[in-house]
């Protein structure tokens, strides 16, 4: 049982992710939270960032142009699997009832991210935990058109790769001694993309007391 709670906190931990498993372990999970409803909890934001650093501090040894390419792919299968999901599913899963990786609030989440930025939910959702994967999964489910979908998808999946990981990369390459900060690098990262997601719930929860006295 400790082994198994050892291997969950490494996938949750990007710095272990990339010293033990490598490349392609990083683009599995890239894939996995941006498209599994059970990949909500993978550290894809820090883990794009550190893959840059660490790139330039030559501790992952895969070129930029080979690297880039390959994350924006990962990124865009994995919008693609969640899209097809969501709609094969749609109905079953809106009356799934609630797990340890599932939660209905998590597709209400991308559900509101949704209907306040239309399409660009796909774009800007990129940037935000929970909702990068769950965004994917509702447009299946309302069954968003393929071509404005595959157009969102990978314009999203371009930015979102290469603003993060190239700025872990020049970053890393203008200052070498970031990689001895690492934690501290991770855990502002964490706060950085949590605190919109928590102004969102708090949002929530004061309209939904407001119409409850009213």
């Amino acid at each position: 049982m400790e082994n198994f709670w050892e291997y969950l906190q490494n996938l949750t931990d990007a710095n272990s992710i990339l010293s033990n498993g490598g490349f392609v372990v990083l683009l599995i999970v890239v894939y996995a939270e941006t498209g599994l409803f059970f990949g909500f909890f993978l550290p894809g934001d820090y883990l794009l960032f550190l893959a840059g650093l660490l790139t330039a501090a030559g501790i992952i040894q895969v070129p930029m142009y080979i690297l880039i390419p390959s994350l924006i792919a990962a990124a865009v299968l994995g919008n693609y699997t969640g899209y097809w999901f969501g709609y094969r599913t749609g109905p079953m899963l809106l009356k799934k009832n609630d797990s340890f990786f599932f939660k209905k609030r998590y597709i209400t989440a991308a559900e509101e991210f949704y209907a306040k930025y239309g399409g660009m939910a796909l774009i800007l959702g990129r940037f935000f935990p929970i909702v990068r994967t769950f965004a994917p999964i509702f447009a299946g489910v309302v069954k968003v058109d393929f071509k404005k979908f595959s157009l969102y998808n990978i314009v999203g999946a371009i930015a979102w790769v290469t603003i993060l990981t190239l700025t872990g990369y020049f970053l890393g390459r203008r200052f070498p001694q970031l990689k001895d900060y690492l934690q501290y690098i991770v855990l502002g990262l964490i706060i950085i993309t949590t605190i919109p997601l928590i102004i969102a719930y708090v949002r929530r929860k004061y309209a939904s007391q407001k119409n409850n006295k009213n």
